[in-house]
């Protein structure tokens, strides 16, 4: 079973299919993430490092704005992103 879900190759997060643990380690398209929060499912992943400011990228488009810096291996969601 499919455990993310990365929707378009130019997004910069994954969706969680399952809950996950911080520490639990994913692998998107041949990289190894370590996980830096609980992560719920249906909730996004960083995949790469966002600035603040940057785009979130999901669907191919900037879905918002991170409003602090993002690791990847984070949980992105409102804490970390302004639409």
């Amino acid at each position: 079973m499919k455990e993310l879900i990365k929707i378009h190759s130019r997004d910069n997060v994954v969706i969680a299919l399952r809950n996950f643990s911080q520490g639990e380690a994913i692998e998107v398209e041949g990289t190894t993430i370590e996980l830096l929060n609980d992560i719920e499912r249906g909730h996004k992943i960083a995949i790469v490092d966002i600035s603040e400011g940057g785009d979130v990228l999901k669907y191919g488009y900037p879905i918002g704005k991170a409003t602090a810096d993002i690791k990847t291996g984070e949980h992105v969601h409102v804490q970390n992103v302004r639409t």
